[in-house]
């Protein structure tokens, strides 16, 4: 069973004559207000649509007993506060769309025990930190082509109702409906996390669509980010990563705009060379062992010349 509402009024939940309700779609409206505690009774809600809206303040705690939730999209909304830990707890979600809220704080490590999680979409918010180490233990998004990929392992019921999601893989907006199953996807973009991009990162070969563009990333790009071959778009662009862009078959296949607004950030698929910044180093490196033998020579020199006066004088 499930329920589309379009109205223009704030949100009520009837209480415990929708405790049966599976699916909830109250997306692309003009519902105001917050969500109410009383959202908690549908225990067995499967997905809950909630984008596009004007919800405000804190997603209620109460959501945590719909353990069952496997689909929870609150993005285009003014959710604020930090995304509250309890969420790292719903351990059936495989979409977690929080995109273009007004979310802070880091995104917490307990993140990880998410193992189902397919589609991550934080993006557009004011989360700040670096980004979770730990990754690699999101079972879903380790998985390649290999797993088994059908409607009962991914925990819908595909028949009666059949799951949207619109994402933003490429820079365009796209909306997946029975290929969603699919999708792999991290859109941590236009944030302000900072510190280097954790190599464990690399260990997601079922990911297709990495972003972390517009956000204060620094350090080098993991040369392991080759094994990601499943990989159909990658943009790391308006960071300040720098180094050299690892070779692999699909990273220099891949859109160069991907890659752009890193100032100390070159090679393929950037018209950046690196040779010039190596033979740079190079000549850096020449000039401070020629200054070193100038100053060791100097030194010698000068010496003699006082072992010279003292021998003079002595005799």
């Amino acid at each position: 069973m499930y329920q589309t509402i379009s109205c223009q009024v704030s949100l009520v939940i009837a209480g415990k004559s929708l405790e049966s309700l599976s699916h909830l779609n109250l997306g692309r409206n003009n519902l105001s207000g917050e969500i109410p505690d009383s959202i908690g009774y549908l225990h067995k809600l499967q997905s809950l649509h909630l984008q596009l809206n004007r919800f405000s303040g804190y997603i209620p705690s109460s959501l945590q007993n719909c353990s069952q939730l496997g689909f929870l999209d609150a993005g285009e909304n003014k959710f604020s506060g930090t995304i509250p830990h309890w969420m790292w707890e719903m351990r059936m979600l495989h979409i977690l769309r929080l995109r273009s809220n007004e979310f802070r704080g880091s995104i917490h490590q307990r993140i990880c025990q998410l193992s189902n999680l397919k589609v991550l979409d934080l993006a557009n918010n004011s989360l700040s930190g670096s980004i979770p180490n730990c990754l690699n233990k999101i079972k879903a998004m380790v998985a390649g082509d290999n797993e088994e990929l059908n409607a009962l392992a991914y925990g819908f019921d595909y028949e009666p109702y059949k799951e949207n999601l619109k994402l933003v893989p490429k820079g365009n907006e796209l909306e997946y409906k029975e290929n969603l199953i699919f999708v792999r996807m991290i859109d941590l973009s236009s944030n302000r996390l900072s510190g280097p991009i954790p190599s464990e990162i690399t260990d997601l070969i079922g990911v297709r669509f990495l972003n972390l563009s517009w956000n204060n990333l620094s350090g080098q790009i993991a040369k392991d980010i080759g094994e990601m071959k499943l990989l159909e778009s990658i943009d790391l662009s308006m960071n300040y990563i720098s180094g050299i862009i690892p070779r692999s078959t699909q990273l220099q296949s891949l859109d160069a705009l991907g890659y752009t607004g890193n100032a100390k950030l070159c090679g393929a698929p950037l018209t950046k060379n690196c040779k010039r910044q190596d033979d740079e180093s190079g000549e850096n490196d020449s000039t401070t062992s020629e200054l070193y033998i100038g100053m060791g020579v100097g030194f010698a020199v000068s010496f003699l010349g006082v072992c010279s006066v003292f021998f003079c004088n002595g005799t």
